[in-house]
């Protein structure tokens, strides 16, 4: 596709970036074969290959209205339109330039400022958001559609005061940071808790980085670029000096967040003092099947209800390139994973998504607990914050994360 980013954009390292996007398209239209949008509305410019027409016109600098960001908006950003693409058109990346462009030209309704400016205030603070699900039970039944999945969120399991097994000294691999985030550390801690457990009977000590929070990912979503951008140099700060200390990785048990974390390059490449740190962040990132994956792990117990049906959420299947690979773990250790139809299409959570297009999240997800549950599994494990908290507030069956799955039977 022949593009021209128009000036000043033209100039600078994003503009680059979209132009390189833009003119690997061929505009054949295999991405809207997966994309949930697409087959949801059927309107081409709720698929891939439309919202790159939208973006390329935008950045060519032909006129932007509220039409251009409501289908911009629609896009869930679970990017299996890039894993359809024979070309290799990374659209995470030209959206991510292509949005914000866009925002930054049509001004939302107030309505939806306020609705996202408090998403963003309260989102990325554990505490604040404690309380908003505190207040949310309390007050549930007034609450709007969109809202009433994130005050359902399942209670947090308490975790258990006693310490991890001693770790055998010829096993030990050495230690990992891990991701303590914002979300989950609210609202799933036992999550961190179940991978420190594991992580310990191969050898591998956890520990949160006190500096360390929120990765950036909501702000960067709802219209904040600059407060992503800050997170974002606070993990590398606090991360970067855990790996001049001798941590062989960063550990994130949250999908989405992984995928953001491995974006940090093109997050700071404009930053001369973070852009080699970013990158190297984003080398030292493992999520945790890829460390299980090949340990001296196996199971001393079988599963109580082997039948599961795994949802690998799109951060994971599509970004991080890691589908199929729980499922191989979990069947490893005992495990009977159910066959999922339509595995990848996305299940509607992506991020605040749930939050701030309710009906399309709601219709996904309807979908997505139909094929989870078709063979009658025990539990559905799933990899992301979000997507266990979308999934379990209409879910027939429990919802959990799969590492709490591996450490029952480890």
């Amino acid at each position: 596709m022949r593009a021209k980013v128009a000036s000043p954009l033209a100039e600078t390292i994003a503009g680059a970036r979209a132009e390189a996007v833009l003119r690997a398209c061929v505009h054949c239209g295999m991405c809207n074969a997966v994309c949930p949008t697409f087959q949801l509305t059927g309107d081409e410019l709720d698929g891939p290959r439309g919202r790159i027409y939208l973006m390329k016109g935008a950045l060519e600098g032909e006129p932007v209205g509220p039409e251009t960001l409501l289908h911009l908006d629609r896009c869930l950003e679970c990017r299996a339109c890039e894993s359809a693409c024979p070309s290799g058109v990374e659209y995470h990346r030209l959206l991510d330039v292509g949005r914000p462009f866009v925002e930054a030209r049509v001004r939302r309704p107030w309505r939806e400022r306020v609705g996202r400016a408090l998403i963003r205030w309260v989102t990325p603070h554990p505490a604040r958001f404690r309380l908003a699900l505190a207040l949310g039970r309390l007050v549930r039944p007034l609450l709007p559609a969109g809202v009433k999945g994130v005050a359902a969120a399942p209670h947090a399991r308490p975790t258990s005061n006693s310490p991890p097994p001693p770790t055998p000294p010829l096993e030990r691999e050495g230690r990992m940071v891990l991701l303590a985030g914002c979300v989950q550390a609210a609202a799933a801690p036992h999550f961190n808790a179940a991978a420190t457990r594991v992580f310990a009977k191969v050898g591998v000590e956890l520990t949160e980085s006190p500096g360390a929070g929120c990765c950036g990912a909501v702000s960067f979503h709802l219209d904040d670029p600059a407060a992503a951008r800050a997170f974002a140099r606070r993990n590398i700060d606090a991360w970067t000096a855990a790996l001049d200390a001798g941590a062989g990785a960063v550990v994130v048990t949250a999908s989405g967040c992984g995928a953001f974390i491995k974006d940090y390059p093109d997050l700071l490449a404009d930053e001369p003092a973070y852009a080699a740190k970013a990158r190297r962040i984003a080398a030292a990132l493992r999520e945790p099947v890829e460390v299980l994956e090949s340990a001296s792990l196996a199971a001393v117990r079988a599963p109580p209800e082997p039948r599961i049906a795994v949802h690998d959420p799109c951060t994971q299947r599509n970004a991080l390139k890691l589908g199929g690979r729980v499922e191989a773990l979990l069947r490893r250790l005992g495990y009977q994973p159910q066959a999922v139809r339509d595995a990848h299409l996305c299940c509607g959570s992506a991020g605040p998504y749930a939050l701030t297009q309710p009906a399309f999240a709601q219709a996904l997800r309807a979908d997505k607990i139909a094929a989870l549950t078709a063979d009658d599994p025990a539990a559905i494990c799933t990899a992301n914050i979000g997507c266990w908290m979308h999934l379990a507030e209409t879910s027939p069956v429990p919802v959990r994360h799969w590492i709490e799955a591996v450490d029952d039977v480890t």
